[in-house]
């Protein structure tokens, strides 16, 4: 897979993308993440990529012209089964939206900062629009590296135990239920008995039910 981020400000994401899973996905040569500076297909001395809103109003509007010369110059490069925008009001980002682009090759995320892009990307750019929440943030950036790195972790070979995915919360519209660890008594604090009987049907049955009771009690709308 392989994902170009398009932001004004490419350090702002740089780390995520430099450890852990996001890292050694790389390095395996099972995905690979391309920051682009927009500000690169910028023209003028000052290299500028925003300007203020026709008809007033406070902040900045980034504008179409480098976003549109930015895109046609990777799209001569390869082919894109999505061109994303990150925005407070597109489709809210699901794990079954991360399972769906797990499956592309080819993904563009473009990061909106300040107010906001011109409406004409929206409207001719882009191919779909997500968001991770109902909030607002100084910009995509934050969201595009969040949207990444819950789809390269699903890409096969991408974790070292490969069901490690297909049992995290959400997975199978329930939240995960609790783990625990060593030591199996601390100041009393004891794991429940059925995790260390070995019988792991017993166990399989109480990870449902306290999934579905973690469910019910933390995120009841899931199961609507």
């Amino acid at each position: 897979m392989h994902i170009d981020i398009i932001t004004c400000l490419p350090r702002l994401i740089e780390s995520p993308f430099k450890d852990s899973i996001l890292k050694r996905a790389q390095a395996k040569g099972l995905a690979s993440v391309n920051l682009i500076d927009l500000r690169e297909y910028a023209e003028g001395k000052h290299k500028s990529v925003d300007d203020y809103a026709f008809g007033g109003g406070a902040g900045m509007v980034l504008m179409i012209e480098p976003i549109d010369r930015c895109i046609s110059d990777l799209k001569s490069k390869r082919a894109y089964d999505e061109i994303i925008y990150m925005s407070p009001d597109g489709d809210l980002f699901t794990q079954a939206i991360a399972n769906e682009l797990s499956l592309k090759q080819n993904l563009i995320l473009l990061c909106g900062h300040y107010k906001g892009v011109d409406e004409r990307v929206r409207e001719h750019l882009v191919t779909r629009e997500i968001s991770i929440g109902n909030y607002v943030l100084s910009g995509g950036e934050l969201a595009a590296a969040v949207v990444t790195d819950a789809v390269i972790r699903l890409i096969p070979g991408v974790l070292s135990d490969e069901t490690s995915a297909l049992t995290d919360s959400f997975q199978d519209g329930l939240v995960a239920p609790p783990v625990f660890t060593r030591p199996a008594d601390y100041k009393g604090w004891k794991v429940p008995e059925v995790l260390l009987s070995g019988d792991h049907a017993r166990i399989d049955q109480w990870k449902q039910e306290k999934a579905l009771e973690r469910t019910q009690k933390r995120r009841p709308e899931l199961l609507l």
